[in-house]
């Protein structure tokens, strides 16, 4: 199968110069967390933006200043295996089609999941390509404090659990977007240097005035916020199966079940797609 067979044509994208909150607006809107960037008045493709790249880069407007330029992609006849390993070797979730250097279109995990995995006959079970170490939290942790546990695993998601340690729900990087803005702090800082014995003074000519962005959360609590209808996948499901729960569901990820129904683990749509073969 090739790429053109799965790829989506409706494609949307920003254009440069561009500023993070237009980028942010058509994210929201088009439900997307991630954006090939042109440059304007052309299709031509000159980077990638995603939400991860708005988030780290708190204090830049510009999209040239926070996008990705160094980036892969593929062309409309190139297999679907091939954007599969590129997806799976870099770690990333989608890749541009781009032909005679013009971006015609792109491919997901997600687009792989549902045109193409979930209509083949895969019997591997799905513990054999799930995430067993997962970022976990309960579900009165407030919410910013769950954005640093999510972060510092570097992962797009976290798993909530409540007081009996039982998994109760889901967030992913999107819901933490939607219940952020980014707001200015001011904080000065006195740049004199003094001697030992020197009496405490305030110089206004040594006073430095330092202005940053960051992301500031709702008052609210994971529990709030997290998916709690969840769709679970076991440890003996197939391959095949959670591909359908995928697609059915549209969603990127599902937690797994052991036969206890104890957490075992986590399967994203970059995970399985591992199991395309030849």
């Amino acid at each position: 199968m090739r790429v053109k067979e799965v790829m989506s044509e409706d494609i949307h994208y920003i254009q440069v110069p561009g500023n993070r909150l237009n980028a942010l607006e058509l994210m929201r809107e088009r439900n997307v967390s991630g954006l090939p960037v042109v440059k304007s008045g052309t299709k031509k493709l000159v980077g990638m933006v995603t939400r991860t790249d708005l988030v780290e880069n708190p204090d830049e407007e510009q999209i040239a200043l926070i996008m990705t330029r160094n980036i892969f992609t593929v062309s409309p006849n190139d297999n679907i295996k091939d954007a599969a390993q590129l997806m799976i070797k870099n770690g990333i979730r989608r890749v541009p089609v781009v032909e005679d250097e013009e971006l015609v279109g792109i491919i997901t995990a997600f687009d792989i999941i549902e045109k193409a995995l979930g209509k083949l006959d895969i019997k591997e079970p799905v513990k054999d390509y799930m995430l067993r170490d997962m970022p976990t939290t309960w579900e009165r942790t407030p919410l910013n404090v769950a954005f640093e546990i999510m972060r510092y695993s570097r992962l797009k998601f976290l798993l909530a659990l409540n007081k009996d340690g039982k998994l109760s729900g889901i967030l992913t990087e999107t819901d933490f977007i939607n219940e952020s803005e980014v707001v200015s702090e001011r904080t000065v800082h006195n740049t004199s240097v003094g001697t030992e014995g020197d009496k405490w003074s305030w110089d206004s000519t040594n006073v430095l005035y330092v202005i940053k962005n960051r992301l500031k959360f709702s008052d609210k609590e994971v529990k709030d916020v997290a998916v709690t209808d969840l769709v679970l996948a076991t440890t003996r499901t197939t391959v095949t199966e959670c591909a359908n729960k995928m697609r059915h569901n549209k969603i990127e990820q599902i937690p797994v079940i052991d036969v206890e129904g104890e957490l075992a683990g986590i399967v994203r749509a970059t995970d399985l797609i591992k199991a395309i073969k030849d």
